[in-house]
């Protein structure tokens, strides 16, 4: 079966993004790029949720004329022939070879992990990301934090209902500034 992997950037206080949506403090060095790129070799989509997607397809189509980062010239023609899925129930269609799925998560997703494939990459993003985590359908987490405590901003995990317990299975550092923290699902814990 395949796995999805959540793959997202946190702050030292545990933030995706500041107190007004600032997503300008990751730094992606040259190990961090290459362990970025070992997981794009194991998968072989791409799921986004609305927001993220937006962010997303706002600069990946067009990269090269936008950035001279080795990182960015590296992933913009991957991100361009990847196959991506967005979750959402506003929007209605997508380019770049992107279906859409608004209905039922659960069952949408739960079928795609039971498709032949490489597993999948969701990335950045906290509310489908908590979402499929409620389902139990994360089965990866590779949580990057960077040496910055943003003072506020969207939680890299919301409020759940439940207490969810995680299982450490690798930790790193990249480029002497970052930790990647990798783990996976454990039991429910009440």
């Amino acid at each position: 079966m395949r796995k999805i992997i959540h793959w997202v950037h946190a702050s030292i206080d545990g933030c995706i993004e500041g107190p007004n949506g600032e997503f300008d403090w990751p730094v992606l060095g040259p190990e961090l790029s290459a362990y970025s790129q070992s997981l794009n070799d194991r998968v072989d989509t791409f799921l986004y949720g609305r927001v993220v997607w937006e962010m997303m397809s706002g600069f990946w189509p067009h990269a090269e004329s936008m950035s001279d980062d080795e990182h960015d010239l590296a992933f913009a023609p991957i991100w361009r022939k990847t196959p991506k899925i967005v979750f959402s129930r506003t929007l209605e269609k997508a380019d770049w070879d992107t279906r859409v799925i608004g209905g039922n998560i659960a069952e949408e997703v739960t079928a795609l992990k039971q498709a032949p494939g490489k597993d999948l990459l969701l990335t950045g993003g906290s509310s489908l990301a908590a979402a499929l985590t409620g389902l139990g359908l994360i089965d990866e987490y590779h949580i990057v934090v960077h040496p910055v405590v943003l003072g506020g901003g969207k939680p890299l995990f919301p409020a759940a209902k439940d207490r969810l317990a995680m299982r450490l299975v690798d930790s790193r550092t990249f480029d002497s500034r970052t930790a990647l923290l990798r783990y996976e699902r454990a039991e429910q814990v009440h």
